[in-house]
């Protein structure tokens, strides 16, 4: 059965971006974009919302480092907002639920999985039992004024097995878990 990488990337305080910081909190170093530039779900298909899919086109049309790679992925937006055709190539727009398509591709399809950014998306798939790995990648910087898209904010509680972490570049911590949502505090459910 396919799997499904929820894959984030944040500040050491849980912020998916922050105002006035560039892409990746322009701490991104050799290491790190020389694994992306390797990673090993090049070939998953790539799942993201409307805004993430907005951003990650401005990106790559203004040739932030490291997202070359995305514009040869396939990708699946779900949204109620974009129309077709979408802009950016290999891209196909899923306008119904997010959490009962991609049940349908993890039970009839043959291809892994993984999103990119997509907050509510990945909160969706998560609740639903649909996530197979979660994997965080921590940029050493707080960004407790500028801070935009707390990632946690509204999740339930989940508890996280780690089963790999490493460190690029002597500072950017990438961490991978198995999630397992619970239906509150140990102890109380």
């Amino acid at each position: 059965m396919p799997e499904l990488v929820v894959d984030f990337i944040t500040s050491l305080d849980g912020y998916a971006s922050a105002e006035g910081w560039p892409g990746w909190w322009g701490m991104e170093g050799p290491q790190y974009l020389a694994w992306l530039g390797e990673s090993p779900e090049r070939d998953h298909l790539v799942l993201m919302g409307a805004n993430t899919y907005r951003l990650m086109y401005d990106f790559t049309k203004s040739g932030e480092p490291g997202t070359d790679v995305l514009g040869g992925m396939s990708k699946v937006v779900f949204s109620s907002t974009l129309t077709e055709p979408l802009q950016w190539e290999n891209s196909t727009l899923v306008a119904g639920d997010a959490a009962d398509h991609v049940r349908e591709m993890k039970d009839t399809g043959d291809r892994s999985m993984r999103t990119i950014g997509s907050l509510a998306l990945c909160r969706s798939l998560l609740e639903a039992g649909l996530v197979d790995r979660f994997r965080v990648v921590m940029f050493p910087v707080i960004t407790g004024v500028t801070g935009r898209e707390r990632i946690y904010d509204g999740y339930p509680d989940v508890a996280l097995d780690m089963t790999d972490s490493r460190t690029f570049d002597g500072q950017i911590q990438l961490v991978e878990y198995v999630p397992r949502v619970l239906g509150g505090p140990p102890g109380t459910s």
